[in-house]
């Protein structure tokens, strides 16, 4: 079921930048309040004066997305600020890649910390007060291309973008009866600072030292590939987009398909290999209504 976004309430996670500042702006066109939070005091404070120069009814809480605690009081600011919730957007993410042995332990932690378990608690933090309305409402959740596809020297990066599609595809069914849909969101580059985000590195992952982001050879190539993406309010407008028509799979860059399908190829051709294997001829053909029984709906 769609969800009428007038005079609905947003919380969005890295909403004083890119991605987050997007959405944010498009939400404020469709008449939504909106509660930004962000780990950068400094930037939220532009962010809000941006979107108040537009007329769009926005608050602001210091959040960082590592720690339960902190989404668990930017849920309770929203509500002081706002009264209810009804669309999420866990977004916020930062980049770590390299070739493999080289990315330090410590950015291992902070890339899932921040891009998985961020999630996690920004979903398990807003289930029960979207329920409690029984308005309805819905989640967006950011993941990437890299959620799909996985390039060499972005594996961190991808790991944490898998995990957040196959997250969000599981509450997606978990949700639909209580009238709460679910979005992953898998843009490609979008200008955007994400190759920079250990600039907000924080103190117990190491601090503001600059980090490989995987999306370049050099620093001067990672910059080259996300400021060249597409403009983020566009991604914003697409968002609305799919909250309003209820879609799984949020895409941005049309031309990433070709790729896709290259994955698809892969592993349906493993099937192939798979139903030609003397080794596993000996074993009894199963039917695929019946497995699974319980977990996952009888394939079409």
């Amino acid at each position: 079921m769609a969800l009428d976004l007038k005079n609905k309430v947003a919380f969005i996670t890295g909403g004083a930048s890119g991605l987050g500042l997007s959405m944010a702006r498009a939400f404020g066109k469709e008449g939504m309040k909106v509660m930004l939070a962000d780990i950068d005091e400094k930037t939220l404070a532009s962010a809000k004066a941006d979107l108040e120069a537009r007329q769009v009814v926005v608050s602001t809480v210091v959040c960082d997305v590592t720690d339960r605690a902190s989404v668990k009081s930017g849920a309770l600011q929203t509500i002081a600020d706002f009264g209810k919730v009804h669309v999420v957007c866990n977004n916020a993410g930062v980049a770590v890649g390299g070739p493999i042995g080289a990315v330090r332990e410590r950015d291992w932690d902070w890339i899932i910390d921040v891009n998985l378990k961020g999630v996690v608690y920004g979903t398990e933090t807003f289930v029960p007060l979207i329920r409690s309305h029984g308005e309805g409402g819905h989640f967006v959740n950011t993941a990437s291309m890299a959620g799909m596809i996985s390039p060499p020297h972005m594996e961190p990066y991808c790991a944490t973008k898998f995990a957040v599609v196959a997250m969000s595809e599981g509450w997606a069914a978990q949700l639909a009866p209580l009238g709460i849909g679910v979005s992953v969101l898998c843009p490609g580059f979008v200008r955007t600072l994400i190759h920079e985000s250990w600039r907000n590195k924080q103190s117990k992952y190491g601090g503001p030292t600059e980090t490989d982001a995987g999306v370049g050879e050099t620093r001067e190539q990672a910059a080259a590939n996300v400021l060249g993406g597409i403009d983020p309010d566009i991604v914003g407008a697409r968002v609305v987009e799919g909250i309003k028509g209820n879609e799984m799979h949020i895409f941005t860059h049309r031309e990433m398909r070709a790729f896709v399908e290259m994955r698809f190829q892969s592993i349906l051709a493993g099937f192939d290999r798979a139903d030609a294997s003397p080794a596993l001829s000996v074993l009894p053909k199963a039917d695929p209504a019946t497995m699974l029984q319980g977990i996952l709906p009888p394939p079409a």
